[in-house]
């Protein structure tokens, strides 16, 4: 009998930035992110969000004029920090943006855990920081480019809704992806303006959902935790 030894090589290369950001921002990353809704199970159950319109409009309006665009910016603000007293800076003002405390739970669950599964798998100097504060610090001491981040970062946000949506309100599967593919562009949009802009133009008018998630924290029956 003749034994084969079957002998594995290592080829050194650089991987694709946006294989290491479609990791980062996949569901399959543990940041918990599936169980957060950002005050929408309040917006179904009062009957605000009905159909694939109306989520639609809803999730429009935050990427546009609420945390999206603000988490954008904080991401951008991250990512162009010197050194760990501005990056604490921008955390700081991260956390008193939460305009509630479930917000700032989601917000600090997902940063602290992305920061330690990162940290953990490529050896990063990451602490714990809030969710768009991360993804920021992370993708500046990998040298990912920053557009590429925040598209990515804003389309994981509203994707992660989109499967809160379909649970909830609920959506059929193909009505989510029709949202999520016409809310693509704004995505992409939104990213693209909030890296030209400082930590100064960050500010939300998004009052609805702010309310949704301060009314959430009391909803009596809930399947998230935001």
């Amino acid at each position: 009998m003749t034994t084969h030894m079957i002998t594995a090589t290592t080829t050194n290369m650089t991987t694709d930035p946006i294989l290491t950001l479609t990791q980062w921002l996949s569901p399959a990353y543990p940041v918990g992110a599936f169980s957060y809704s950002h005050g929408l199970e309040t917006m179904v159950e009062q009957g605000a969000v009905t159909d694939v319109a109306s989520f639609r409009d809803w999730l429009g309006d935050i990427i546009e004029h609420g945390a999206g665009h603000s988490d954008a910016i904080l991401l951008t603000a991250a990512y162009n920090a010197n050194n760990n007293d501005e990056l604490a800076e921008i955390d700081a003002l991260a956390r008193a943006l939460a305009p509630s405390r479930e917000r700032l739970l989601e917000t600090d669950q997902q940063g602290g855990a992305f920061a330690r599964t990162t940290a953990d798998i490529l050896d990063l100097p990451l602490f714990s920081l809030t969710y768009p504060v991360a993804v920021g610090r992370a993708a500046r001491l990998q040298d990912l480019p920053l557009a590429e981040t925040a598209r990515l970062f804003l389309h994981a946000f509203a994707a992660n809704l989109t499967s809160a949506a379909i649970r909830l309100v609920p959506l059929g599967q193909t009505e989510g992806q029709l949202a999520l593919h016409q809310l693509t562009p704004l995505c992409q949009s939104m990213a693209d303006k909030a890296i030209t802009e400082t930590i100064d133009a960050i500010g939300s008018s998004a009052f609805a959902a702010d309310i949704a998630s301060m009314n959430h924290e009391t909803q009596y029956s809930r399947l998230f935790r935001s």
